[in-house]
């Protein structure tokens, strides 16, 4: 990395309260800068299903010094195993583990993970506001001017855009860049009691791709995908029926068996899959983006959360690094642009595989070459 620079004590702006703009508040404060959360949502609330992370995830909380209070909230494991539609056990794929001592994955609860990030967030001294947004921001070249939702206005030396695939802030400072593109096909989540073998994630190939992901010593997830072409969008009444009727075409007799478990509509979690991913700038001016607002994946690899975690901890060290925010920006992408296309890129090859759109990929495969990828530095 550079020799450090003279960006000190800056006051910055990080719009979204998400798992990227949280992580960015808290390795901005480590280095000193005063930090103003926005986050759109008044009750600062997430859907309570799971999420994977692997162990580049659980080196960037040893970075963040967070990996206690988050292993705390989550289940650690060791191994990837690949199954056929029918049942079989095809693979079982070692994990490189990256922080010694600890486990080389974890499954962990959105909302768990969601307060761990938020106190912390809060204890390291960062101001945050609910149910607030950015309405204008205005760079005039020396700093940026924000007029919020609430009537009130701030003065910044940096706009930090963690806001999302559906990003405000990127449609404001690159109204020109491409927006989310659907890939015709939607992921179903839902939780369950963990089953006594599901030590690690249990992932089972086929047209109807999805996964089994222990969340903590009592509780499980599953997540599965399916082609979703004419309706990407559902009425939440009767997702339970048409999850279990999804299931119901798994060969898999233990799947079918959890899918009678499905019966509450509010415990389904149903999401249409979108990608985008920036190929011009990530920045304009003293305002950058990060993680889903220019490179958002589909959850194939489980990584759409590392990547914005990656991203928080790259952009303070740049920052960090620089003498001004322009070229601390033009760094954070250099740095991120290759691995967070790789990603992109290799999750949709999965999906468009599944769709029938492109070749079959082999999760086995796919997999051990991103555990490569992300083991490498950031």
């Amino acid at each position: 990395m550079a020799a450090e620079g003279t960006l000190k004590q800056q006051h910055i702006l990080v719009i979204g309260g998400g798992i990227g703009g949280l992580t960015a508040a808290i390795a901005l404060r480590r280095d000193g800068h005063a930090v103003d959360v926005i986050e759109r949502d008044p009750s600062w609330t997430v859907y309570g299903v799971g999420i994977i992370q692997q162990g580049n995830v659980v080196r960037a909380m040893k970075q963040l010094d967070l990996l206690d209070d988050y292993l705390g909230a989550a289940f650690g494991y060791d191994h990837v195993e690949v199954f056929i539609p029918t049942g079989q056990r095809v693979a079982r794929i070692p994990t490189p583990t990256l922080v010694e001592g600890y486990p080389a994955n974890v499954g962990i609860g959105r909302p768990a993970l969601h307060k761990v990030l938020g106190d912390r967030t809060i204890a390291a001294g960062a101001t945050v506001r609910l149910g607030v947004t950015a309405e204008v921001l205005d760079d005039d070249g020396d700093g940026v001017t924000a007029t919020f939702s609430d009537g009130t206005t701030g003065r910044y030396d940096m706009v930090v855009g963690a806001d999302g695939l559906y990003s405000a802030t990127r449609a404001q400072i690159l109204p020109d860049a491409p927006g989310p593109e659907y890939t015709g096909q939607a992921v179903w989540r839902h939780n369950f009691a963990r089953s006594e073998d599901v030590t690690g994630l249990c992932a089972y190939e086929g047209p109807i791709g999805l996964g089994l992901v222990p969340l903590s010593d009592e509780a499980m997830y599953i997540f599965v995908t399916t082609p979703e072409p004419d309706n990407p969008w559902r009425e939440r009444k009767g997702l339970a029926k048409a999850m279990r009727e999804t299931l119901a075409r798994v060969p898999a007799p233990a799947i079918r068996t959890l899918a009678e478990q499905i019966i509450d509509d509010e415990a389904v979690v149903y999401k249409p899959l979108e990608w985008l991913f920036l190929t011009g700038d990530w920045h304009r001016g003293r305002i950058v983006l990060i993680g889903d607002a220019v490179h958002a994946t589909t959850p194939h690899l489980g990584q759409g959360a590392g990547m914005a975690i990656e991203d928080s901890i790259v952009l303070a060290e740049e920052i960090a690094a620089a003498d001004t925010p322009e070229a601390a920006f033009n760094a954070f992408r250099e740095r991120r642009y290759d691995r967070c296309r790789y990603i992109v890129d290799s999750s949709l090859a999965i999906c468009l595989g599944q769709l029938g759109k492109g070749p079959m990929i082999e999760n086995a495969t796919a997999t051990r070459a991103m555990f490569t990828k992300v083991a490498e530095p950031i």
